[in-house]
């Protein structure tokens, strides 16, 4: 299993390599998509930490904190290559990134409130109400398994 810190700096990295803009917000959608399509095609969470129903989307509190200095404004913070190790050849993570690296925060934020995880850990509460409620790992998997076995029927 990955620190999610590393999983963090390797779309950092990704997005610097190609010289794309990432927010802290895209960042949390990256990392929500990584760990569900994990989940759903390698039976296996990519990392420990859990994820929040936040109003803008999942997110991973603790690599929320350590870049909100940044606001809505692109992360600054650069990334060593050699910090990543085998995760920069990870192919499921090169796969997330070439998916929905390529969407502004905005539209990976709307991508996710339409998706059963992020609504079932809403149930109940306004659109603009705070929440802590916890994006279920089962949630996740069972959702992404589906799509992905729409995608393979479809082929």
């Amino acid at each position: 299993m990955e620190d999610v810190d590393k999983v963090a700096k390797y779309f950092l990295w990704k997005a610097a390599k190609e010289k794309r803009k990432i927010s802290n917000k895209k960042l949390q959608k990256l990392l929500y998509y990584a760990q569900a399509w994990y989940l759903a095609i390698k039976n296996r969470p990519l990392f420990k930490d859990e994820i929040e129903a936040w109003i803008h989307g999942p997110t991973v509190r603790s690599v929320y904190n350590n870049f909100k200095k940044f606001g809505f404004n692109p992360i600054t913070t650069e990334v060593n290559e050699k910090d990543l190790g085998n995760l920069r050849d990870d192919e499921l993570l090169n796969d997330v990134w070439q998916l929905y690296g390529k969407y502004d925060a905005d539209y990976l934020e709307a991508l996710t409130h339409n998706e059963k995880p992020w609504q079932t850990a809403r149930e109940g509460l306004e659109f603009d109400e705070s929440s802590d409620n916890i994006i279920s790992q089962d949630s996740m998997k069972e959702y992404y398994k589906s799509l992905f076995k729409k995608i393979k029927n479809a082929e």
